[in-house]
C-alpha cells in the first residue's frame, strides 16, 4: 500500500506544479495586460500637457496600475520558480537560465516602475507644484513617462529569452506538444525583434510590432491554457 501511494504522489507532484505554475502565469497576463492598458489610457505620447492632464484625472488609477505591474512582476518570478521545480529534471542548467532571465527581467521591471511614480508624483504632487514652471512640469513628467516605456522595454529583452530556455524545455520533457516548445521559442525571437526594432527605428518597430509579437502572445496564452487544463502528459505505466 505504501509503495502504492508513493508512486501516486509522484506521479501528481508534476500536475499539481503546472497548475500552480499556469495558475501564477494567468495572474501575470491579467496584472501586466491590465498595466499595459492604464498606460496606454493615461500616457498621451509626444503630448506632455495632455499627459499631465490625464495622470491627474486619473491618479487613482495611474496608482493602481502600478501596483498591478508589481504583483504581476512577483506572480512572474514565481511562476518562473514553479516550472524550474516542473522542468529541472529535463536539464538543470537550461532551468537554471529560465529562471535567470526572468530574475533579470523582474528586478529591471520592478525598479523601472520608480519612473512612473516619478511621473505621477511630479503631476499629481501639491509639494512640488512651486517647483516648476507648468511647462518644465509637464515636460519633466514626459520624460519620467517615456523612461518608464523604454524601460519596459528593456525588462522584454529579458522576458523573451526566458522563453527560449523554457521552449526546449517543454519539447524535452514530453509532458507538452512539441509544437508548443517550439512556438515559445519562436516567441522568443518575436521579443528579441520587437525591442530592437522599436529602440533602432521607433516607427518601424511600431508598425511591425503587432506581428511579430503575435507568435509569442499565442504560445504563452496556449502554454497557459495547457498547464491549467491539461497540466502535464504523464507516461502511462
Amino acid at each position: 500500500m505504501s509503495v502504492q501511494a508513493g508512486r501516486g504522489q509522484a506521479e501528481t507532484a508534476p500536475t499539481t506544479l503546472a497548475r500552480v505554475a499556469g495558475f501564477l502565469y494567468l495572474i501575470v497576463a491579467v496584472f501586466t495586460i491590465f498595466a499595459g492598458l492604464v498606460n496606454a489610457r493615461t500616457v498621451e505620447s509626444g503630448d506632455a500637457a495632455a499627459t499631465v492632464d490625464s495622470i491627474g484625472t486619473s491618479a487613482t488609477l495611474f496608482r493602481v496600475g502600478l501596483v498591478s505591474e508589481l504583483m504581476g512582476a512577483t506572480a512572474f518570478l514565481l511562476t518562473s520558480m514553479a516550472l524550474y521545480l516542473l522542468l529541472k529534471h529535463v536539464d538543470q542548467l537550461a532551468a537554471a537560465a529560465m529562471v535567470t532571465f526572468v530574475a533579470v527581467s523582474v528586478a529591471i521591471q520592478s525598479l523601472n516602475l520608480l519612473n512612473q511614480k516619478a511621473a505621477l508624483t511630479i503631476a499629481t504632487g501639491q509639494d512640488y507644484a512651486g517647483a516648476f514652471e507648468p511647462a518644465e512640469r509637464d515636460q519633466l513628467t514626459m520624460l519620467f513617462a517615456d523612461m518608464q516605456h523604454d524601460g519596459y522595454l528593456i525588462a522584454q529583452t529579458y522576458f523573451g529569452l526566458w522563453l527560449l530556455p523554457l521552449g526546449y524545455l517543454v519539447v524535452r520533457s514530453g509532458y507538452f506538444p512539441k509544437a508548443l516548445g517550439v512556438l515559445l521559442m519562436i516567441g522568443c525571437l518575436g521579443h528579441l525583434v520587437d525591442v530592437f526594432a522599436r529602440f533602432l527605428a521607433p516607427d518601424f518597430g511600431a508598425d511591425i510590432s503587432p506581428f511579430v509579437m503575435t507568435p509569442a502572445a499565442v504560445a504563452e496564452l496556449s502554454f497557459i491554457v495547457w498547464l491549467l487544463i491539461k497540466a502535464v502528459r504523464l507516461p502511462v505505466r
